[in-house]
């Protein structure tokens, strides 16, 4: 059971995370995209998700990633990711709700390189009851 204490509570990933231009190739690839120069729109999904796993499985928060669904998702680009970026991601738990035995949260990610706020994305993840 999530904890509702995480509610409005931001919580800062350990990691950097460093883009390269194989990982854009690579993604861009499976998208079916021959543009590479920059990060297709949805790439940064990759770096938040990884960063959601390892904030939100902390013991005091309580999700069960086993039980995870991603609902939905949205974004905000600031600017398009390219290779050479270097991120910190902090994600913030901006609701939490109960429907159908179902816990559903709602997590705002942030990416920064340096001080530069590059993407911001919503996810709407469920946790099967």
């Amino acid at each position: 059971m999530i904890n509702p204490d995480s509610v409005g509570r931001t919580f800062h990933g350990a990691d950097l995370v460093t883009v390269t231009q194989s990982e854009i190739d690579a993604f861009a690839a499976v998208l079916g995209e021959s543009d590479t120069n920059v990060a297709p729109p949805t790439f940064s999904i990759r770096i938040s998700l990884s960063q959601y796993e390892s904030i939100l499985t902390q013991p005091e928060i309580g999700v069960d990633w086993t039980r995870l669904v991603h609902g939905d998702q949205k974004f905000e680009i600031y600017r398009p990711v390219v290779a050479g970026d270097v991120f910190t991601c902090a994600a913030t738990i901006e609701t939490l709700r109960t429907v159908a035995g179902n816990e559903i949260i709602s997590v705002r990610s942030d990416l920064h390189n340096g001080s530069e706020l590059v993407v911001s994305s919503w996810s709407t993840l469920v946790v099967r009851g």
